[in-house]
């Protein structure tokens, strides 16, 4: 196959030319128009831009210098730009397998979920209400995987193959509750598996033994568990019911990596007694994406229900009885749990398992059962065609791989002679890896045979059929059937795929509908120029151990977007490979963990933090094997310096870290942030910064310059990577000079830096084809655009906070009464005035076509408003008058005029069915209850269903699709 044709956008109009572009992007991101920036600083009662921000964050922590990304640069000249860069790249046809393999995306798929922002603009679904067509989608990703691997309980994903492995050996660790320490892993896994369960293990106490499972020694009584690839990684197929049997006979559980592909036609793990199965869906239709990003799954017995990690989608019913879906069991994450928490996991894959979820409602289990028979007959002829040949093939039960046995100079002929057809094999050193996946053809066979035979005669593929169609043994070979449930059967024609996805697309709330306010989320605008780039093939195809010669493009804009966010922070390096705002702060944390250790100061660990600190921040620190100790605020919500020096004095000797966020999260830019730094680095800590916050800075002050040692940057949240409802994200760090030498490594890497800590992703970059989007956003941008824009987003808030602070009370400000871009108000004084919560006045906004801000954080009882500065002051007014309209209906619940119980808060959200209902008997108007704004009648949107019923659906936990039988019921 030769390299892709590339086409290139032709437009090359610079912004800065003599005859500028018209579509510079600035004025596009930015949601309000001059005039009515304008307008809001003067109800402000500031001039300028530049003077509420000298009037809002702290002086000596503001930049002297502007950012070095240089200037706005148009729509259509960057994407050239891009298109130039990923023409570098050689998109060869790779057969390395390890977990990654070429599929083909179902076009329906492609543009209606990936490509689609009523899909990608979606929000975690915490409002479930408003979320019932990704939680849908969803309980289908699920379901698929509990039937596929034959275990009862799923996840709805986990960030890739390597961290599911790793999150499964802390599974295991929590149910032996924590007494035993051993935890082994077959030497046949995945490498990068291998490599990562290393970084994971370490911290936490637990000794991983990697060895073949034959050599296993399972009787011991501190074995915690045990990892198994099934196939294995270079393809071979083996029964592990004997070793299941074995392990459990000794306390431990047994994990089993699979290929979900192959298990339409292998005995499922959980057949063969395997406690928990763990794998990525990365081969149903999801694209290569040099490495990332993909949904991994975990699945297992019910009675783990309270350990598994992750989100987990149940069923449960609203007001009128009708099934309604939701987060189930949330008591288990970790903003609830922090330090107490089994796993630091915020941000999922949610985007990319719905694809994967959609994959097998399309194809069924009669086509995935086609396309793995296709694949593995095309993996058995081939294999009798190199035998044929004279070559050493291993034997035994495979699936789409296989391993041949070559060294020395033919060897390296071999590789030579693919890279010329443009082929990638896998290198072992004692041979080659061949595997095979959908997307292959008699073609591609024919040039695989014909690298092989160095010149010598290739058998035909018609002399090689009769081998394609061996069976698998008794043992291995599936006998029970799987994806049962109607919905893997009822899509299969386009037409109804296409309308599936609409009707669930139209269930839900995204940015296409109306702006998210949702405090230290960052719901801004996910541009379209942002998003083209992640599926050109030149990004989408690659696999991520590709020859770092083929993924030049790569490199180019990688090492661009790293030199783009040091500037931004302040800091000297910056590692990609986080794939998540959570890993970035665990990754963070091992970087000063491993440093420290280098010094001699190993003895370093504890960890100081907030109490008003997110969840994922004590989860992190445990994980990464500190104490935390909690940092009081004080009434003004702000770090207690004082309290901090107490801490800082009583662990001098073992103080490693402390973990802040900065603005606050509690929305204000503290004085204090530059003193706080200083004593934590006298006491010989490093500072973490949580970028949370970072779209309050960017361009205003840099992390590095005020103290920070490391930051986890959210590019799913100040760089534009949608959300995905609930993912993908990434969470790259920046570090100090001191700390650049132990950045995370990686086994696929060409080079690593001696001292770098081990791999926290399973590929190299973690979920590198979405950096585009980052690129793009940055780029475009310039300097003085992200400036501006950070400027934008604090004007928003402390204009809605002006609006709103008439009518509920302002929790916390800054300086000169300012907030940063975000605040929070106060719902707490409702629940005595009138029984109303801050639940019922989030359900009360879906009425009002919206998605409540955040509830309960960092207060319990109050919602933070984050606008960001994209939405245009009409979209802000919109918002505050229906929160000033939900105010006044609690005034008339406070005084009687409203029933106390039976009010339009109350009995939110209102459905179509509700609201058409010819036994109306609430105690006020149909209009009130469906068109509380006048804005609603020209464009309504309508919760699907009414409130759902929360503790139902736990005490009643049901995590998969109906059966026939119970949609027959």
């Amino acid at each position: 196959m030769p390299r892709l044709a590339q086409s290139r956008y032709p437009a090359r109009v610079s912004a800065s030319s003599h005859f500028p572009a018209t579509d510079t992007f600035v004025r596009r991101h930015l949601g309000p128009r001059e005039d009515e920036i304008r307008t809001m600083l003067g109800t402000l009662g500031v001039e300028s831009l530049d003077s509420l921000a000298d009037q809002t964050i702290p002086p000596g922590i503001r930049s002297k210098e502007a950012l070095r990304i240089g200037d706005e640069r148009s729509e259509s000249e960057l994407l050239a730009e891009l298109k130039d860069i990923a023409s570098k790249n050689d998109v060869f046809r790779s057969y390395i397998g390890m977990g990654y393999n070429g599929c083909t995306t179902p076009p329906v798929i492609l543009r209606n979920i990936l490509e689609n922002p009523g899909w990608y603009t979606q929000y975690t679904p915490y409002q479930a209400e408003i979320a019932q067509g990704r939680l849908e989608a969803l309980i289908n990703f699920q379901t698929a995987v509990a039937e596929l691997t034959g275990l009862p309980l799923a996840n709805s994903s986990l960030l890739d193959e390597a961290t599911a492995a790793a999150e499964a050996m802390m599974l295991c660790f929590a149910a032996g509750r924590r007494k035993r320490s051993k935890f082994y892993a077959a030497s046949d896994c995945h490498p990068q598996t291998l490599a990562l369960l290393e970084t994971r293990a370490a911290p936490i106490g637990v000794e991983l033994l990697v060895c073949p499972p034959s050599e296993m020694q399972l009787e011991a009584d501190d074995v915690i568990g045990v990892l198994l690839q099934y196939p294995a990684t270079d393809g071979r197929i083996v029964d592990y019911s004997e070793l299941c049997t074995q392990a459990h006979a000794g306390g431990a559980m047994v994990v089993m990596a699979c290929d979900l592909l192959a298990l339409t036609l292998l005995t499922p793990p959980g057949e063969l007694g395997a406690d928990v199965a763990i794998g990525t869906t990365q081969r149903f239709g999801v694209p290569m994406g040099y490495g990332g990003p993909h949904a991994a799954y975990l699945s297992t017995l019910e009675k783990y229900k309270r350990q598994i990690p992750g989100r987990i989608i149940g069923v449960s019913k609203d007001t009128r009885g009708r099934v309604a879906y939701r987060l189930a069991l949330q008591t288990r994450e970790q903003h609830i749990r922090r330090d107490k928490a089994l796993s630091n996991i915020c941000t999922a894959q949610v985007l990319l398992a719905i694809m994967a979820g959609m994959y097998a409602v399309y194809h069924g289990p009669e086509g995935l059962t086609a396309i793995a028979t296709r694949v593995r007959s095309m993996t058995l002829a081939l294999r009798a065609g190199l035998l044929h040949m004279g070559l050493s093939v291993d034997s035994g039960p495979v699936f789409d791989t296989l391993r041949i046995r070559v060294d020395g100079a033919r060897r390296e002929e071999i590789i030579a002679a693919g890279l010329a057809k443009c082929i990638n094999l896998r290198h072992y050193e004692d041979g080659l890896g061949i595997s095979l996946d959908e997307t292959c053809s008699d073609l591609d066979l024919d040039d695989l045979l014909s690298i092989f035979a160095g010149g010598a005669a290739v058998p035909s593929l018609a002399s090689l059929m009769p081998s394609s169609v061996e069976g698998l043994p008794q043992g291995l070979a599936r006998t029970s059937p799987c994806l049962v449930q109607p919905v893997f059967s009822r899509y299969h024609a386009e037409h109804e795929m296409l309308r599936y996805l609409h009707r669930l697309q139209a269930k839900d709330l995204s940015l296409t509908t109306s702006m998210i306010a949702l405090g230290s989320c960052t719901m801004k605008l996910n541009a379209t120029s942002e998003m083209l780039p992640i599926s050109w093939p030149e990004f989408a195809n690659l696999h991520p151990a590709a020859p770092l010669s083929q993924a030049r493009g790569y490199s180019e804009m990688t090492k661009q977007l790293e030199d783009w966010l040091a500037d931004i922070t302040g800091l000297h390096a910056v590692s990609l490979q986080p794939n998540s705002g959570a890993q970035g702060e665990y990754t963070g944390l091992l970087v000063i963990r491993a440093y420290q250790q280098e010094r001699g100061e190993g003895h370093r660990d504890v960890c100081l933090i907030p109490v008003s600190a997110h969840g994922t921040n004590p989860a992190s620190a445990v994980m990464a094997g500190y104490k935390v100790v909690a940092v009081k605020c004080d009434e003004l919500g702000n770090i207690d310096i004082e309290d901090l020096r107490k801490r800082a004095e009583e662990h001098k000797d073992a103080l490693a870290a402390t973990m802040i966020t900065y603005p606050s999260t509690h929305g204000v830019f503290e004085d204090g942030i530059a003193e706080i730094c200083e004593i934590v680095h006298s006491y010989g800590g490093q500072v973490y910064l949580d970028g949370a916050n970072m779209n309050a800075q960017v361009g205003l002050c840099r992390p590095g310059d005020y103290g920070a040692d490391v930051i986890h940057l959210n590019l799913h949240k100040t760089f534009c990577i949608p959300h995905g409802g609930g993912g993908p994200g990434m969470g790259p760090i920046a570090v100090a000079k001191q700390l650049a030498p132990f950045l995370p490594g990686h086994p696929m890497n060409e080079h690593n830096e001696a001292k770098a800590i081990g791999p926290v992703s399973a590929a190299p970059m973690g979920s590198p084809s979405i950096l585009p989007i980052s690129w793009m956003y940055i780029g475009m941008m310039g300097s003085a655009g992200l400036r501006k824009a950070t400027q934008v987003a604090i004007l928003n808030a402390n204009y809605m906070a002006r609006r709103l602070g008439a009518h509920y009370e302002l929790l916390y400000s800054g300086r000169n009464g300012f907030v940063a871009h975000e605040f929070i108000l106060d719902m707490r004084p409702f629940k005595k005035s009138a029984g109303i919560e801050v639940d019922d006045i989030a359900k009360r906004l879906m009425d009002y076509g919206y998605h409540a801000p955040t509830m309960s954080f960092p207060v319990p009882g109050t919602l933070m408003i984050e606008p960001t500065e994209s939405e245009s002051k009409v979209e802000l007014d919109r918002f505050c008058d229906a929160m000033i309209s939900i105010r006044d209906e609690i005034r008339a619940v406070e005084e009687e005029r409203m029933d106390r119980d039976r009010n339009p808060l109350k009995l939110a959200p209102h459905s179509a069915l509700d609201i058409t209902d010819t036994e109306w008997n609430r105690p006020y108007d149909r209009n009130v209850a469906a068109f509380p704004s006048s804005h609603l009648r020209d464009s309504k949107y309508w919760p699907p269903v009414s409130r759902i019923d929360n503790a139902f659906g736990d005490r009643n936990l049901v995590c998969t699709c109906p059966s026939v039988e119970e949609m027959a019921e």
